[in-house]
């Protein structure tokens, strides 16, 4: 490139900005008025993200000084037994109960969009109060409906003559239990998902189904889940991006520790106990990049299933 045009590339760079920047002066009120929001997320939100990435490099017990690590913490993540414990039983939880949850909600949003059923208003604020209560409160009501000792379905089997369970002394069933919760608080949230698809359906199309001899079954599975296969791929990613971050549920239950033999550790408990409990605040840092990671790679993927999904 000749000097001329390097010069006319210059002037016209520098004409542009100087334009934007007239531009944003003129608007300078409206700026005013959305600022706010851009500088809470860059406290609150942008700060930590790249703050947490500087510090993946370090260690760090949050007092004293950093110490300069590199990929360190990364390596010693890529070889660490509990961290991919972790993720395994994240991903067993993630399991039990997604299908079932998302195979309740299409249920519950079939029975209360179909005109048989009474009080439909009352059920759907019922089913969706789960996810509206504190997640806390819940896990506490839980652990005692699920104590191996004096819990509630316990007491039920002993009534019936039947062997207890160790809720949560067992790593399997402590995984259920940890199941369970994430059904009971979110199916009622994808239920309503579901039920706004179920209505944007045409009854023309129900009404030509029972005149050619349809059952509820077949209108189901050949009508309904057809059409409202977007939606159940959405409900399926983002259930699948909330099943890498489950908490408090084996928090509370377990009383941060995992459970016996970590059953119940997962990633973002994991990632709490080395960060807030041994104080180990690099390594923290690396354990969340590598829960992104992992978050990353699985959304990828359901969206590629949803690409073919849709070429079909």
């Amino acid at each position: 490139m000749s000097d001329t045009n390097v010069s006319l590339a210059a002037g016209a760079s520098k004409r542009g900005g100087s334009q934007l920047w007239r531009e944003i002066y003129k608007h300078r009120v409206i700026y005013l008025f959305i600022s706010p929001f851009f500088i809470l997320f860059a406290v609150f939100g942008l700060f930590p993200i790249l703050f947490s990435l500087y510090l993946s490099l370090h260690k760090w017990d949050g007092i004293g000084e950093m110490k300069y690590l590199g990929l360190g913490q990364y390596n010693y993540l890529l070889h660490d037994a509990d961290f991919w414990k972790s993720i395994l039983n994240t991903l067993e939880i993630w399991i039990i109960s997604t299908i079932p949850m998302l195979f309740f909600a299409l249920l519950i949003a079939f029975l209360l969009n179909s005109t048989f059923v009474r009080f439909r208003n009352v059920y759907r604020v019922i089913y969706f109060l789960p996810n509206v209560t504190s997640i806390v409160a819940v896990a506490i009501v839980f652990g005692t409906i699920f104590g191996d000792n004096y819990g509630f379905l316990n007491f039920l089997l002993k009534t019936l003559g039947l062997q207890p369970v160790k809720w949560l002394s067992s790593p399997v069933m402590l995984k259920v239990a940890i199941a369970v919760m994430v059904i009971w608080r979110w199916t009622g949230y994808n239920s309503i998902i579901y039920l706004a698809g179920l209505q944007s359906i045409s009854n023309e199309l129900y009404e030509a189904a029972r005149i050619d001899g349809a059952n509820l079954m077949q209108t189901f599975f050949r009508i309904t889940i057809p059409i409202i296969r977007p939606i159940i791929l959405f409900t399926l990613i983002t259930s699948t991006i909330g099943g890498m971050q489950i908490f408090t549920e084996p928090q509370v239950l377990t009383n941060n520790s995992g459970g016996p033999e970590h059953g119940g550790m997962t990633i973002v408990l994991y990632l709490y106990q080395q960060s807030f409990l041994n104080h180990m605040f690099g390594y923290g840092s690396a354990v969340a990049w590598g829960m992104f990671v992992i978050i990353a790679v699985f959304s990828l993927i359901n969206w590629k299933i949803v690409q073919l999904t849709e070429r079909k």
